[in-house]
């Protein structure tokens, strides 16, 4: 990466804790590196193995060919699907090709895929909380057969709403929304329809809601937050939303690269946070152009302490 030269220097830098890559996301690429190592290259990867292109080109580099679709897989090829789940035609087609596959979906996605089919199972007609088009989304969807699960992104979507029995409803989320936002949709389901049924504990990942009360720390204490994140990434955006709802400016950023002189300009405390799919070596090279090479403006915000981890397929595994 070209170094830039920032002549705008903060008096304070803000680090956001926790920030950056969560456990189902490293999770997904340990799958993916360690896939390489057991089995050998190339293997396939079905879309983005994460929401992060210096991610997908760093496992390029090491043998991952990331394909759109099932079909492009060679015969006999290792097929890992992505942390963002598949639906079941995507599973079946698979299976179908006798590959050999590696599900590298997020625990905390499949916690939904499961709920949705035990409610679909029960004769309930579902709703989803979450985006047009998201691979999350569409995985999601695919749970169930076309027309069982109705999409819903926000509380203007809820009056239009069309559904078979307004005694067998239940809604699940998308895990990386705004935590308030949802909030606000589920509270207009809940009003038109007081017998939904919903989970017990909320469908949005611990880590998407810890990341956001992080940011809205970062909001109060900064001037402008800066999101490291890919455009693509929905829980970075959700990040950049939160910041600016709480008042503060607020941009998201793919890299070091990406900052202008007109995000700094004015602005004497920054506050730098990550999406779950952003690798730490991005954050630690905005800090190096935020500074100048000065740590000592870095102030660390820590707001909660995460300790999760998920373990990854038995194949995979080091033996000890």
């Amino acid at each position: 990466m070209q170094q830039q030269t920032i002549t705008l220097q903060p008096k304070s830098v803000f680090l956001a804790q926790p920030r950056g890559f969560c456990a189902g996301v490293e999770r997904a690429i340990e799958i993916v590196e360690r896939s390489l190592e057991v089995f050998g290259a190339p293997v396939y990867v079905r879309h983005e193995i994460v929401h992060n292109k210096h991610v997908v080109e760093d496992l390029k580099a090491k043998g991952a060919i990331f394909i759109k679709g099932v079909s492009d897989a060679p015969d006999g090829a290792l097929l890992i699907f992505s942390a963002h789940g598949v639906s079941k035609s995507v599973q079946e087609k698979g299976k179908k090709r006798g590959l050999r596959v590696m599900d590298a979906t997020c625990p905390l996605v499949t916690k939904v895929h499961l709920e949705l089919l035990r409610h679909y199972a029960n004769g309930d007609q579902i709703i989803l909380i979450g985006h047009a088009g998201h691979p999350e989304v569409e995985g999601t969807m695919g749970q169930a057969p076309e027309g069982a699960v109705v999409l819903v992104s926000e509380p203007e979507d809820v009056p239009s709403l069309q559904v078979q029995d307004e005694s067998k409803l239940a809604f699940v989320t998308q895990t990386t929304l705004s935590v308030d936002d949802t909030k606000d949709v589920i509270a207009a389901l809940q009003t038109r329809f007081p017998l939904i049924q919903g989970p017990t504990k909320e469908d949005i990942c611990y880590a998407t809601s810890n990341r956001q009360m992080a940011v809205k720390d970062l909001a109060a204490q900064c001037d402008v937050v800066l999101v490291v994140g890919s455009l693509n990434s929905s829980n970075s955006n959700r990040l950049r939303e939160v910041a600016e709802k709480e008042g503060c400016k607020a941009y998201l950023i793919e890299n070091a690269a990406a900052i202008t002189a007109e995000m700094l300009e004015n602005h004497a405390s920054i506050g730098l946070t990550a999406g779950a799919s952003a690798p730490e070596v991005l954050i630690q090279e905005v800090v190096e152009l935020l500074t100048q090479h000065d740590k000592s403006i870095v102030q660390h915000l820590k707001t909660i302490e995460e300790d999760v981890h998920f373990s990854i397929p038995k194949a995979l595994r080091v033996s000890t």
